[in-house]
């Protein structure tokens, strides 16, 4: 853990570091004078991305990408989803000490305008940010948060108004970067070597896209509810044209590797990760890879083999075990200290840059805007095809970025429809055998589904919750039926909860606000359940 908050409302007024962080940035969260937005943004970014490694693996539980290995014990609550407030803790902690360098970032520009760059960049990630809170937790501190000691108990925003106000707020960011004017905002003071999501760059229209591709998230999310209605839908400059990846340098050092790499695969001496032992993949996500329902070259660059799976909650004695010496997802090399500069799919390098949002997600945004007129620019089907071959692009690269002459995406992008032009799920493929919206929607979103494999769970999870995509069997054990855990205690009618819990501290130090009576079975605004 980077910091241990001893209040996790206020926020960083009282706290106190534990370990280091990654560019180990040593600042009083009270005063903005220790430190500066030069070595807080890079920080922030950082933290932001090693935040998404506990959040898909929290969210690659709920919705099918991972099941128990063999020969584990003491699972509890993962596999019966009776959580408690004491079980992932990490998705609020982590986001509110991202948010507290953010919020260092905007006091410091409102002291000096040479920092309108930094500002808006802070802003678009504290909207990203807070969207990841609401969407796991629904009403949180937001207005009267992050404050300091001038508000150590802040009050709870409703899950609507946040998502409306930090809509406005990616809007505003845009403004301030395109009316940052000389001299205020001169090279030396653009964000520069700061910026280690996008690179060295000095105009932010990478920013820009992203923060319209971010607001283009959030209008499709809530698409079934008034919560934003009457925003304006401008999104001029386009959306991101590149999966948006976090890399300050990752290397072969201790706490400098990838984070996901780090927890999966080995640490930087070459020593095994336990996570890449004690979870394998759910026969569910299998299927859509080892011809029960589609057949997919994908499986084979993500997989070390296509038969090692489980079901979730099946602990018997011939329970999978990941394979020995290696584990369930593809290496080149079986060598743990093995720098593997030519891996392909989920775990490439330990240099890798870590994923924020993969440009698959965005096209199938888009896909989704256009088909239901939440955002009436492109072709739905032209956008969900641009989608799959972005999904290929991303896991058929090397992490610098390479294609192999043995292995192109594109050549086993189009045989992926060929090779599911027909049968019960080809239309979960071929867009035009998808023959109403609704069953257009579920392409898109199972497509999404595979594209986010294992890599940003909690954003496949938050999509299924909205949309009940991909499609499960109520009631049915048939592992390649449903995902749901053999253990599940939950009394909802898909046997799946709707959330997770505030932290116990919440209730500790910030008692008369923390929302009471909240349950696991309860919904946030936007999911489908809900009604």
């Amino acid at each position: 853990m980077k910091k241990q908050i001893l209040s996790l409302l206020v926020l960083g007024a009282v706290a106190f570091s534990s370990c280091k962080k990654y560019l180990d940035v040593n600042k009083n969260p009270n005063t903005a004078t220790t430190s500066s937005p030069e070595l807080l943004l890079p920080q922030a970014l950082t933290a932001s991305a090693a935040n998404t490694v506990g959040l898909s693996d929290y969210g690659s539980w709920q919705v099918g990408y991972i099941a128990n290995a063999g020969g584990y014990g003491g699972w509890g609550s993962t596999l019966t989803y009776n959580y408690t407030t004491s079980d992932y803790n990490g998705v609020w902690t982590n986001q509110y000490d991202a948010l507290m360098d953010y919020q260092l970032i905007i006091n410091y520009a409102k002291a000096d305008p040479k920092y309108t760059y930094y500002e808006a960049v802070a802003r678009i990630m504290k909207a990203y940010t807070f969207q990841i809170l609401v969407d796991n937790y629904g009403n949180v501190p937001y207005s009267q948060s992050l404050k300091g000691l001038d508000n150590i108990v802040p009050a709870y925003d409703n899950a609507e108004a946040i998502y409306k106000d930090i809509y406005n707020q990616l809007d505003t960011a845009i403004i301030k970067i395109r009316n940052a004017q000389e001299p205020q905002i001169s090279l030396e003071n653009s964000i520069g070597k700061a910026d280690v999501m996008f690179g060295a760059t000095t105009d932010l229209t990478k920013w820009i896209k992203f923060a319209n591709t971010l607001k283009l998230k959030l209008l499709v999310r809530a698409r079934k509810t008034t919560a934003l209605d009457g925003v304006t839908k401008d999104f001029t400059g386009g959306f991101i044209d590149q999966d948006v990846l976090v890399n300050p340098n990752y290397s072969k050092n201790d706490g400098k590797q990838n984070p996901f790499w780090n927890n999966y695969h080995s640490n930087y001496a070459g020593t095994r990760a336990g996570a890449g032992n004690s979870r394998v993949p759910t026969r569910f996500i299998i299927s859509f890879y080892n011809g029960t329902k589609l057949t997919d070259a994908r499986g084979g660059v993500s997989f070390r083999n296509l038969t090692t799976a489980n079901q979730l909650g099946y602990t018997g004695d011939d329970a999978a075990t990941a394979p020995a010496g290696t584990a369930w997802y593809k290496g080149v090399s079986t060598a743990y200290t093995a720098d593997e500069p030519d891996a392909l799919g989920i775990l490439k390098n330990r240099q890798q840059g870590q994923p924020i949002m993969f440009l698959a997600e965005a096209k199938f945004l888009q896909s989704e805007a256009a088909l239901f007129g939440v955002y009436a620019a492109g072709d739905p089907k032209v956008l969900f095809n641009e989608g799959i071959l972005a999904s290929y692009r991303y896991l058929y690269s090397t992490w610098d970025g390479r294609f192999l002459s043995n292995k192109l995406p594109e050549t086993d992008y189009a045989a992926y429809f060929t090779n599911n032009a027909t049968g019960t799920y080809a239309r979960l493929v071929n867009w035009d055998l998808a023959t109403t919206n609704e069953q257009k929607l579920e392409a898109i979103i199972t497509q999404k589904y595979i594209a986010l494999n294992f890599i940003m769970g909690h954003e496949a999870w938050a999509e299924y919750r909205r949309t009940g995509y991909p499609a499960i069997t109520a009631g049915s054990t048939n592992a390649t039926a449903t995902f749901v855990s053999l253990n599940s205690t939950m009394t909802t009618p898909d046997k799946l909860p709707g959330r997770i819990l505030y932290p116990s501290s919440e209730y500790q130090v910030n008692p008369n606000n923390v929302p009471k009576g909240i349950a696991v079975t309860d919904y946030i605004f936007w999911d489908r359940r809900k009604n």
